[in-house]
């Protein structure tokens, strides 16, 4: 699954909407959105998104951070490294190899170190989510 393909599925269930019905108001079929929402698809289109934004009703900042979330969701993943140094060639192959293997906690440390903001708050901080 996608960043953009759990927030899409996270909002749809929140908002106790069909797959059948959802598509339908998209445009798509059933299969399309199941296959987006598991990463089955490629990155989804800025037009994509656009239309799930005015399907929600989904505005401002919202609607930044679903494409935000689409421009990050490509599920297969190229990491060009020509020019770099060895040791970046070789960071790109050991995690292209292992990240299958990674459980949530090694993830989470990895994002923490290369984009803090992505990292997810640390316990007791008071920012945490409840589900």
């Amino acid at each position: 699954m996608t960043p953009f393909g759990e927030k899409l599925r996270a909002i749809r269930s929140q908002r106790k909407l069909a797959l059948k019905d959802m598509a339908a108001g998209l445009q798509v079929s059933p299969a399309y959105l199941s296959a987006m929402e598991h990463g089955r698809r490629g990155k989804p289109s800025r037009r994509f998104v656009h239309r799930v934004c005015q399907y929600l009703g989904i505005i401002w900042d919202d609607a930044e951070d679903l494409q935000r979330l689409a421009d990050l969701s490509h599920p297969r993943v190229v990491v060009d490294t020509a020019g770099l140094s060895p040791r970046a060639t070789l960071l790109a192959n050991l995690l292209a190899q292992r990240i299958d293997a990674m459980d949530e906690a090694a993830l989470d440390r990895l994002l923490a170190l290369v984009d803090p903001a992505e990292a997810p708050p640390a316990p007791g901080d008071g920012t945490e989510t409840k589900t």
